[in-house]
C-alpha cells in the first residue's frame, strides 16, 4: 500500500517552504497540548522556587528565617529571589542610567550583570514587590508567556518531539532560576521565522526576520549571536552548488541581528554609558571557582583558586579562544556538508556552537540547559543521548546546590565521596563528555522538522 506525497509532505531544510499538507495529529491542537503541559511543568518549577520564600520578611523583604541555608539545604535557590538584594532591584532603579562597577566588581545604581532586554525583564518583574517572594511571582509572570512561546513554536515546528521541552526536567529546575525564557523564545522564533512561517516570501527575507529576533536575544543574554553567522551562511549558499553565492541576502541578514542589537543597547549606552558597559566588564572580572561549575574549577581545582591572579588571566584568554575555535570548527564542518550535500546545516551548526560554548566558556551556570534543549526537539538526536544528558543535568542541578549546602555548613568536601559530591562530578564530568560527543551529532544528524502550513 502506498502513502501520497499529499498526505505526508516531505520537510525541507534548506529554509525553502514546504508543500502544503495535513498529517493526522499535527498543527494547531498539538501546539496547543504543548503549551497546555508546558504551563503545567512551568508551575511545577515555580511552585519548587516559591519554597524558598516566606514565611517571614525581614526589613529589606528578604525570606526566612535563615534563607542562605534553606536556599541550598531544600535545593529551591533561584538567582531571581537572591538578587533582590544588592543591585537595587529592592528599590526599583531604572537599570544601568546610573549604575557603575568598583574594581573589585562590585556593581552598584541599578546595573545589573545581564544585557538591557534582561535587564528590563528585572526591573518589570519587581514593580510592585516588596520583598523577594513578591519579585519570584512578578519575574514568573513576566517571563511565563516566553516558555508558552516556546512551546508553541517547537510544537509547530517539531510536533510531539516538542514533548522535551514541555515535560523535560530543565523546565521545573530552571524556568524561574534566573531569565533565560525570553533569550530561548527569541532563538526558537528565529527558526520559525525560517522554516515555520507560512509565507510566500523567499528565503532571504525570512532569515532577516530571523536575524531581528537574534539581535534581539543578543541583547537578553548574548548566545543567539553566535547563531547569525551559520543562518547568514544558509542565505549565502541557499542558490545552491554551482550558482552564484548570494552575498547580499548573507550581508542582509548579519546587517538586520547587528542594527536590531545596537539599537536595543544604544539608548542605554548614551543615558549610562558607565552602568551600561560595567554589566560587561562583570563579566569579564568574574573568576573561575566553585560557583561557575565549568570544567576549568573542577578539572584544575589546585590552580582555580580566586586568589591565583595567574590562572585568572590564563583563564581571560584561554577560555574564550577555545570557544572560538570550536565556533570555527563547527562552521567549516558546515561548509564542507553543503558542499557535498547542497545545504548548509544551520541548524546542526548553531547547536554544535552553543556545545562548544557550554563546554569550555568559563561559566557554566545550570540554566544554560534551556538553550540546549530546543536542539534536542529540533535535531533528530537519538532519545538515549537526550536522556542520558538530562539525567547528568539533573545530577548537576541537585548536587552543586548539597554540594553547596555541604560546603557552607562546614562538612569535610571530599570530590569523590558523598551523594552531594558524586552528583556534582556527574553532573560536570557527564555534560561535559555529552556536550563532546553532542557537538559530533549535531554536526551530522538531519533536523526533526515537520513540514505543516495549516
Amino acid at each position: 500500500m502506498t502513502t501520497s506525497a499529499a498526505a505526508h509532505p516531505v520537510p525541507r531544510t534548506d529554509g525553502t517552504p514546504a508543500p502544503e499538507g495535513k498529517q493526522p495529529g499535527s498543527g494547531r491542537v498539538v501546539a496547543a497540548v504543548i503549551v497546555l503541559l508546558t504551563g503545567l511543568t512551568m508551575l511545577l518549577g515555580y511552585a519548587n522556587k516559591a519554597r524558598c520564600v516566606g514565611p517571614e520578611f525581614d526589613a529589606a523583604g528578604r525570606s526566612g528565617p535563615e534563607y542562605s541555608v534553606r536556599v541550598n539545604r531544600d535545593v529551591c535557590y533561584s538567582d531571581i529571589q537572591y538578587l533582590w538584594l544588592g543591585r537595587d532591584i529592592d528599590r526599583h532603579v531604572f537599570p544601568y542610567v546610573g549604575g557603575s562597577i568598583s574594581p573589585e566588581g562590585q556593581l552598584s545604581g541599578g546595573t545589573i550583570e545581564y544585557p538591557v532586554l534582561t535587564g528590563l525583564i528585572i526591573w518589570l518583574g519587581a514593580l510592585g514587590a516588596e520583598t523577594d517572594a513578591g519579585f519570584l511571582l512578578g519575574s514568573a509572570l513576566v517571563m511565563a508567556p516566553f516558555g508558552l512561546v516556546t512551546g508553541w513554536l517547537l510544537g509547530r515546528l517539531s510536533r510531539w518531539r516538542a514533548l522535551i521541552w514541555a515535560l523535560g526536567p530543565p523546565l521545573v529546575l530552571y524556568a524561574f532560576h534566573n531569565w533565560d525564557l525570553p533569550v530561548v523564545a527569541c532563538a526558537v522564533g528565529a527558526v520559525y521565522a525560517v522554516h515555520g512561517w507560512r509565507t510566500s516570501r523567499p528565503l532571504a527575507d525570512r532569515a532577516v526576520v530571523a536575524a531581528v529576533l537574534l539581535g534581539l536575544g543578543f541583547a537578553f543574554k548574548l548566545y543567539p549571536g553566535a547563531f547569525v553567522v551559520p543562518l547568514a551562511l544558509l542565505v549565502l549558499t541557499a542558490p545552491g552548488r554551482g550558482r552564484p553565492l548570494d552575498w547580499r541576502g548573507a550581508v542582509r541578514v548579519v546587517a538586520a541581528a547587528a542594527g536590531t542589537a545596537v539599537l536595543v543597547n544604544l539608548p542605554f549606552a548614551v543615558a549610562g554609558y558607565e552602568g551600561w558597559r560595567a554589566s560587561f566588564t562583570f563579566q569579564q572580572l568574574r573568576n573561575v571557582d566553585f560557583t561557575t561549575n565549568s570544567i576549568w574549577y573542577w578539572g584544575l581545582r589546585p590552580y582555580s583558586e580566586p586568589g591565583d591572579a595567574a590562572f585568572q588571566a590564563e583563564m581571560d584568554w584561554i577560555s574564550p579562544t577555545l570557544v572560538l575555535a570550536s565556533f570555527a570548527v563547527a562552521v567549516a564542518v558546515g561548509w564542507w556538508r553543503w558542499r557535498r550535500e547542497g545545504t548548509y546545516p544551520w541548524l546542526g551548526v548553531s547547536a554544535a556552537m552553543l556545545c562548544g560554548f557550554l563546554l569550555l566558556h568559563k561559566v557554566h551556570s545550570p540554566q544554560y540547559t534551556l538553550w540546549l534543549l530546543p536542539f534536542f526537539v529540533l535535531l533528530r538526536v537519538h532519545w538515549g543521548w537526550v536522556a542520558g544528558y538530562l539525567v547528568a543535568d539533573l545530577a548537576m542541578g541537585i548536587g552543586i546546590f548539597r554540594w553547596y549546602y555541604a560546603f557552607n555548613s562546614g562538612m569535610p568536601i571530599d570530590i569523590v565521596s558523598g551523594f552531594a559530591a558524586q552528583a556534582v562530578a556527574i553532573g560536570v564530568w557527564g555534560r561535559a563528555a555529552l556536550l563532546v560527543v553532542l557537538f559530533v551529532l549535531f554536526l551530522r544528524v538531519p533536523p526533526a522538522l515537520v513540514a505543516d502550513r495549516e
